[in-house]
């Protein structure tokens, strides 16, 4: 049996050897006195076998050339020696010495740079993978650097003089939107830089859309060009101007009573629904449209209380059952584009999973659209006072922030919606409101739900919304706490179309309790 190597390292000639100094060959001392020592002065005991192969004579001056063991070797590469000894029934054979121990520490050395070039490599990889692991979705690749097909941008765009930037009402990762002026009326800009161009214009594609008009989607006025102060002049998108702001600024700032949370989010669900819809109407087309970045922030509240869809940036145009006109948006060129999400909060299981049904992908993207409208309804339900039985609903929250805070991470989404299949937290006291009990809870479990094929429409959820009535005219939650929920309504099986403008206190024009969940 061959024992471990032990190396014996030897600072002065064979006649005054001091004590050895043994030391597993894998276990090379660092800092020990010999090591400082000349190479030149450094001479070992040289000894090999008839068994062994491949002589070390060649790493040193052989001594002693006489007939007489052990011989020597001067070591020129080196500061120590090598020994081996072949251990059989506690009796310790010599079979190599002196070699110098140089080529040991380097190929010692160079195994152990792979080894640790090896683990960064694993460690990389596991980071990457470190949701995947559990079934989460892997770190998104850093973007591609806009191209420069939009390089003439400019040939086309008006200078607007009259146009004046007021202050910053927002700050995106590549936008910055304007409060300001044009032709004395309050309007807001969104400004792009240089390196944005083709995120400019493909906005601009979705907004000038000839049948895009509708009350509760951001009314686009204009194209222009231009900066405030000395900044290099750039796209704008000159929009309508909503001075109450986004629906997360004015949850955070007030409650609302039912019938004006029904408002916002009946309008909310119509303009989504329009969004999805594809249809001619006097003579013009409107595709099907996938916002893909509905949030509270995207979100604008208008002077009457209702809500505007805003942010197209990441917005697509679905494929329908029309040949949709050659002067259309164009569509997505692979995987990646579709399964492009916009703010991480909102993002679907399916698109946290990277799941998202490709196949049909346009059925999908408006699947994924209804999750995020779901925990929309959720954010404007949990400000509405009457569903509280002291009037007091408690300071606004994002979804999910009393889960996970105000900044979660993707894995942490991943883990609490896609693997636990967690919601935000309906209080029980939203089911004993309305006359529906349990109306409000069914919604946005119909909305949310993990399998997005068992979601509603925004069309039925629209339709829901109008079914839900305002409040009776006692308040819901006299002394001693809730009342028992009333009975279910009767159903009337009555199906009508929804007005523009939903009376809301039209309580008797119920439409159908229930929808299809399938588009």
């Amino acid at each position: 049996m061959l024992a471990l190597g032990y190396k014996t390292c030897f600072v002065s000639p064979l006649d005054a050897v001091l004590a050895p100094a043994f030391t597993p060959i894998l276990n090379p001392p660092l800092s020990l006195p010999w090591v400082a020592a000349p190479p030149s002065r450094r001479t070992c005991v040289f000894f090999e076998a008839p068994g062994v192969r491949g002589s070390t004579k060649t790493l040193g001056k052989l001594l002693d050339a006489g007939p007489g063991l052990p011989r020597g070797i001067r070591c020129l590469y080196s500061h120590c020696c090598f020994g081996i000894w072949n251990l059989t029934q506690d009796r310790a054979q010599v079979e190599m010495q002196g070699e110098s121990i140089w080529m040991a520490q380097v190929l010692l050395g160079l195994f152990l740079f792979l080894l640790l070039l090896l683990s960064s490599i694993i460690v990389a990889l596991l980071q990457r993978k470190a949701c995947r692991v559990q079934g989460g979705p892997e770190p998104e690749p850093e973007p591609e650097p806009e191209s420069d097909s939009g390089r003439n941008w400019s040939a086309e765009l008006p200078e607007l003089p009259e146009l004046c930037f007021s202050q910053v009402i927002r700050e995106g990762d590549h936008t910055v939107v304007w409060a300001g002026q044009l032709q004395g009326k309050l309007v807001a800009i969104k400004a792009f830089p240089l390196k944005a161009v083709a995120q400019f214009q493909a906005e601009r594609a979705l907004y000038e859309l000839p049948g895009l008009q509708h009350d509760h989607i951001v009314r686009f006025i204009t194209a222009s060009r231009g900066s405030p102060g000395p900044l290099p002049c750039g796209p704008l998108l000159v929009l309508e101007l909503h001075p109450k702001g986004s629906l997360c600024h004015y949850l955070t700032q007030h409650t609302s009573d039912w019938e004006s949370s029904l408002r916002m989010a009946l309008s909310l669900a119509q303009g989504l629904a329009f969004l999805h819809e594809e249809r001619w109407q006097d003579g013009q087309y409107k595709p099907g449209i996938a916002h893909r970045d509905l949030s509270s922030q995207n979100v604008l509240i208008r002077d009457d209380g209702s809500c505007a869809i805003g942010d197209l940036g990441l917005a697509l145009v679905l494929p329908g059952l029309a040949q949709p006109p050659t002067w259309a948006p164009t569509q997505p060129r692979g995987p990646a584009a579709i399964m492009e999400a916009g703010t991480q909060r909102y993002m679907a299981p399916e698109l946290l999973d990277k799941t998202l049904d490709l196949q049909d992908w346009g059925t999908a993207l408006r699947r994924a659209d209804v999750y995020s409208l779901a925990l929309l309804l959720w954010e404007i339900l949990s400000r509405c006072a009457d569903l509280y039985p002291d009037s007091s609903p408690p300071p606004f929250q994002l979804a999910y922030e009393a889960e996970l805070g105000s900044s979660p991470t993707t894995c942490e989404l991943w883990t609490l919606a896609v693997e636990e299949r967690r919601r935000p937290h309906v209080p029980s006291t939203w089911s004993c409101f309305a006359t529906d009990p349990g109306g409000l809870r069914e919604l946005l479990e119909d909305c949310w739900d993990a399998d997005p094929e068992a979601r509603l429409t925004a069309a039925c959820v629209q339709q829901r919304l109008a079914t839900l009535t305002h409040p009776q005219e006692a308040h819901p939650f006299p002394e001693g706490g809730p009342r028992g929920c009333p009975p279910l309504c009767p159903e009337d099986g009555l199906s009508i179309p929804l007005p523009h403008h939903l009376p809301l206190q039209a309580s008797a024009e119920r439409l159908p309790r229930h929808c299809s969940a399938r588009p």
